[in-house]
């Protein structure tokens, strides 16, 4: 990745870090690149509700009109929206102003292009070359070549029709307690499975622009959890702060993560014919994941963590279902990018269809104990070439042998290392990871 791009976007503090100049840096270089020259060109853009959104919507429109192409305003809504409503448009770009699972102060700006997917890496090394130059050499388009902002207020009710005409299912008789995480889901997850027919809980529904997965969501289930037990209800859904990833909760409020998620869709899809015995899982994913699908004669590839990495494997590939642990998980035949409701609305289907419980239906998976410790460092540059780091990992890998392993990796978003043992004894993890962790924090602190 550059020196502005990770594995999703642009990140940082909003007005620090990711600030209004830097937005319609972005904007320009974007829509110079991206801007059909031979007809009037749009870009949809739709953000989350961090209180910061406002203010680097406006430098990132400016800049993207001062190219000359037009802006179609979605408003708050989710990323997932975005990649559809791109192609529903036929416009050259979409972009989402967010920071998905991070906190209220981080913000972000992540593109799409005409297909819905998300920027090559070529593509965003030329966008990063034009706004860390002199960009006073660019076109500068006037009069009537100006862009334009247009308000998109239908947008929202293209996404939830779409969504609906993609599930063939009726939940009457559900009773599903949804996490909105304060985010870009609060006017659509709950009303999407309303409107399907089930009974619906909506918690964490009142954003005010700095409580965006505070304590809630995909990544902080313990209210979800609560009010599945408290409401009796047949499961919950947790959504991210842009509800691209999903967690569930089973009847008896116990987490069913991305991995259970992927099995529990993926065998019912192969059941019906429609998987192509075949998906795509990351290198994080547990080893009862993998187990599971084996047992039912599915190939299953691996790819590094990151949905872009996921959804390039399963082009490359040709597979139809992919995701990650986290909850990121794409279902190729409906869009292009990770889509947390999409994601709900299959998971809610095979329960009802299969007329189990979520429980019944997660117990198929037999996860492998996992610990995973996040590391925060001043750097992560060079540390694969760190001595005392690949010692500590060799001897851990050398401790747990054929049964288990040892994954480290940088955060592609945040000032992290993360830490992974998977095995059959949690505490010897837990020594092994910590052992590998207290190095690195020494070494890259």
């Amino acid at each position: 990745m550059g020196k502005l791009f990770g594995t999703d976007g642009v990140r940082g503090i909003a007005n620090k870090e990711l600030t209004p100049e830097l937005a319609f840096r972005l904007g320009r270089a974007a829509g110079t690149l991206l801007k059909n020259k031979d007809k009037r060109t749009s870009i949809v853009l739709g953000k989350d509700t961090r209180v910061s959104g406002s203010m680097l919507e406006g430098a990132l429109v400016a800049g993207i009109c001062s190219a000359g192409v037009d802006v179609k305003l979605a408003g708050v809504i989710p990323t997932p929206a975005i990649a559809y409503l791109t192609r529903k448009e036929k416009a050259v770009a979409g972009v989402v102003i967010s920071a998905s699972h991070n906190a209220y102060y981080d913000n972000g700006i992540k593109f799409f292009n005409e297909q819905g997917y998300k920027l090559a890496d070529e593509l965003e090394e030329k966008i990063e070359e034009l706004v860390l130059g002199d960009m006073e050499n660019l076109p500068r388009p006037i009069g009537d070549n100006l862009g334009k902002s247009i308000p998109f207020n239908d947008a929202r009710e293209c996404y939830i029709n779409f969504l609906k005409k993609q599930i063939d299912a009726n939940f009457k008789g559900l009773k599903i307690v949804v996490d909105c995480a304060n985010g870009a889901v609060c006017d659509v997850a709950p009303r999407v499975i309303r409107e399907l027919g089930a009974q619906v809980i909506s918690i964490n529904d009142l954003p005010d622009g700095i409580n965006i997965n505070e304590k809630c969501g995909s990544t902080s289930i313990q209210s979800l959890q609560d009010a599945v037990v408290q409401y009796k209800a047949d499961l919950g859904i947790a959504n991210d702060g842009d509800g691209d990833r999903v967690i569930a909760v089973d009847e008896n409020g116990q987490e069913v993560n991305g991995d259970k998620i992927l099995v529990i869709c993926g065998l019912d899809l192969q059941q019906k014919g429609q998987l192509g015995n075949k998906v795509v899982v990351t290198v994080m994913s547990n080893m009862g994941l993998k187990k599971a699908f084996e047992k039912a004669d599915i190939k299953v590839f691996e790819s590094k963590v990151g949905d872009r990495y996921v959804l390039g494997k399963m082009l490359e590939t040709d597979t139809l279902l992919g995701g990650e642990q986290s909850g990121h998980i794409i279902f190729l035949q409906h869009n292009t990018t990770g889509d947390g409701i999409m994601t709900a609305l299959h998971l809610i289907k095979v329960v009802k269809e299969s007329k189990r419980k979520l429980s019944d239906l997660a117990a198929r998976m037999v996860n492998f104990p996992q610990v995973l410790y996040n590391v925060k460092v001043k750097s992560k540059a060079n540390w694969e070439e760190n001595t005392e780091i690949n010692k500590a990992i060799i001897e851990g890998e050398k401790i747990l042998g054929k049964n288990g392993r040892v994954l480290v990796r940088a955060s592609g978003t945040e000032p992290l290392i993360r830490v992974m043992a998977e095995g059959e004894d949690k505490t010897q993890l837990e020594e092994i990871a910590g052992r590998i962790g207290n190095i690195i924090a020494k070494e890259q602190g």
